[in-house]
């Protein structure tokens, strides 16, 4: 079975079950039956054939959430094509590196992004025709055939990111994303009945994976959202027939403080919240269920494996923690030489199973380095994440990152990314970016700089919003007289202040 497959189930069973609940480009109020997606997926399939879309071809998106998101990429896949989603806050330089390493035959976008890809310099586009979904959809294209995949075959190319160097491309086959989905709609109890009022964008896995994908394959309807706003989304949470909703922790700390404002709105409708992408901090986990009556379940995975872990959808939900494996996923904590640790004991979690990745786009050496092979010949994925389980509950927190990677907001943000432009920046000789704790974002970039002259920071926060997207920017500058460094040269940043 491939994705194509999975979605094709509820159009038949259910052909005017309500899918999809959206705002189009014009701001229009879009309603589609599953009958009616279908025939918008098969219309765009057809588009993207007359533009040359083959099996194997990547596709960009660089797309905000709109119904024809949802259906270019259900045409995406019955051309047995690969979907590459770009993040819609990346600019000239981010988007550059993605389209030169992915190689996408095409880029689409929409009418309100064009003037950014404009921005792309000759030759950064690659070989990826550029195309408005508005054009796509309004193709007058012949029909065409369905593709048959393997599951095996390239679903996504999610580009994910590290400590050092650039964003990788982790190649997600069909059989990959079928595990993550196949998980949750069993631990989660979806149904059909089910609503989800979905916020995150679908350039993110969380949003792409988590949400959409298991919303169409239990034959569920979602309710997209351009955006998330505190207020608004309440109104609907205590007004509408929503059943889910998924956020980050930044989200539900919002969450928090509207309903602060509000005196608190217990929300009867709602049957489950889930956090995930980043640590969920107990203050906002108490709080919320005081507020509301519900305890989020916090769930943990990576763009790399799908969802991993999760805390049970019936049973104790405790704060700090993400749960236990899903179906068809084992986890290790081990030492730094491979070795379990004992119960209660920190180590890094290690991790296999069908929904974990192939390895990273056409970088042998980096999928190597991620990958570990025990006595008995098991391959395991090294998460880079330290955890502890519960010895009494088998419950698996998280406590913090073998990395240097930041979190910001539930997006990954590579230091040396950022370093690599401040030590552009005129007088800069050296840059060195740390992680720094953050009560909404849970954390954020800060910036220590070895200059020439005084640092004039709104001219550093111009300098990095023209080049990087705006979650990236440091959010503190500090001058110093130079960097710590070890006896091989190479920085501390473990003695920077935090």
């Amino acid at each position: 079975m491939h994705l194509g497959d999975l979605f094709a189930i509820p159009v038949a069973r259910q052909p005017l079950r309500h899918a999809l609940r959206a705002r189009d480009g014009e701001g229009r109020v879009v309603d589609w039956t599953y009958a009616e997606l279908d025939r918008r997926a098969a219309a765009m399939a057809a588009a993207l054939a007359a533009r040359g879309v083959g099996p194997g071809d990547r596709v960009a998106f660089y797309l905000a959430n709109r119904p024809e998101f949802v259906s270019a990429y259900l045409g995406v896949l019955r051309r047995g094509a690969a979907l590459l989603p770009i993040n819609l806050a990346y600019r000239r330089r981010e988007i550059a590196h993605l389209l030169a390493d992915g190689e996408p035959r095409l880029l689409v976008t929409e009418g309100s992004q064009r003037p950014i890809l404009d921005e792309l310099r000759a030759g950064e586009a690659g070989g990826a025709e550029v195309v408005t979904v508005e054009e796509l959809a309004a193709a007058n294209a012949p029909p065409c055939d369905l593709v048959d995949v393997a599951g095996g075959d390239l679903a996504l190319l999610m580009y994910t990111s590290g400590t050092t160097g650039r964003s990788k491309g982790a190649m997600l086959s069909h059989d990959n994303v079928l595990a993550t989905v196949t998980g949750l709609l069993a631990a989660w109890d979806w149904s059909a009945r089910d609503v989800l009022l979905l916020t995150l964008p679908l350039f993110h896995t969380h949003g792409l994976v988590v949400g959409l994908h298991c919303a169409l394959a239990a034959g569920a309807c979602v309710r997209l959202r351009t955006r998330f706003e505190a207020a608004p989304i309440v109104d609907e949470l205590l007004e509408s027939d929503t059943s889910l909703f998924f956020g980050v922790p930044t989200m539900y700390l919002r969450l928090v403080e509207e309903l602060r404002g509000r005196g608190g709105r217990p929300l009867l409708r709602q049957r489950l919240f889930c956090s995930g992408s980043a640590a969920l901090s107990p203050d906002t986990f108490t709080a919320f269920a005081e507020l509301t009556g519900h305890r989020i379940l916090e769930r943990y995975g990576m763009t790399e494996t799908g969802m991993l872990l999760s805390n049970p959808y019936a049973g104790e939900r405790r704060a700090g923690t993400v749960g236990t494996p899903l179906p068809g996923v084992s986890a290790r904590i081990v030492d730094p030489t491979g070795a379990d640790v004992e119960a209660g004991g920190e180590g890094e979690l290690w991790v296999r199973g069908a929904n974990v990745f192939a390895g990273y786009w056409r970088a042998p050496e980096k999928t190597a380095e991620s990958f570990a092979t025990d006595a008995a010949g098991g391959r395991w994925f090294r998460t880079g994440d330290l955890a502890r389980r519960d010895p009494e509950t088998g419950a698996i927190a998280l406590k913090g990152r073998r990395s240097e990677l930041i979190i910001s907001g539930g997006f990954n943000i590579y230091p040396r990314e950022i370093e690599e432009v401040l030590e552009a920046f005129p007088g800069v000789r050296e840059a060195a970016v740390v992680g720094r704790a953050h009560s909404e974002w849970g954390e954020v970039p800060a910036a220590f700089l070895v200059a020439d002259t005084e640092l004039d920071e709104a001219a550093l926060i111009a300098h990095c919003r023209e080049q990087l997207a705006s979650f990236k920017t440091p959010r503190a500058f500090q001058r110093v007289e130079s960097l710590p460094r070890n006896a091989l040269g190479k920085v501390q940043k473990h003695l920077l202040p935090r």
